[in-house]
């Protein structure tokens, strides 16, 4: 009877040992798993993601900015549209009457 309880005893500390060597093992492949993603990744030019939400942001204004802008414009065509076609066209003006240039002088002879 006494040989089984230390049965039991290597048991467990092979077991505890096998579990530390595990959680070592564990450590060491999620290091070198990362450090090869982190490299296909430099190798593929990826952005990060800071400057692709940076690059997000400002394409989300300038859309903004152009709806507001063409919004406007809209604005503006109808406002166009809407007043009378008199005020559009100035009334004609007449015809000056054509002028004659002005003789030139004759310079004097040199004596």
């Amino acid at each position: 009877m006494s040989s089984r309880p230390r049965l039991f005893e290597d048991v467990s500390r092979l077991a505890g040992d096998a579990a530390t060597a595990i959680g070592g093992l564990k450590s060491e492949v999620e290091t070198a798993v990362k450090q090869r993603l982190e490299r296909m990744l430099a190798d593929l030019d990826m952005v990060p993601r800071e400057e692709f939400e940076a690059v997000r942001a400002m394409a989300a204004a300038a859309r903004e900015e152009q709806e507001r802008l063409a919004a406007r414009v809209a604005a503006l065509e109808a406002a166009l549209k809407a007043k009378p076609a008199a005020a559009k066209k100035p009334a004609a003006k007449k015809p000056a009457a054509a002028k004659k240039p002005a003789a030139k002088p004759t310079p004097a002879p040199e004596a």
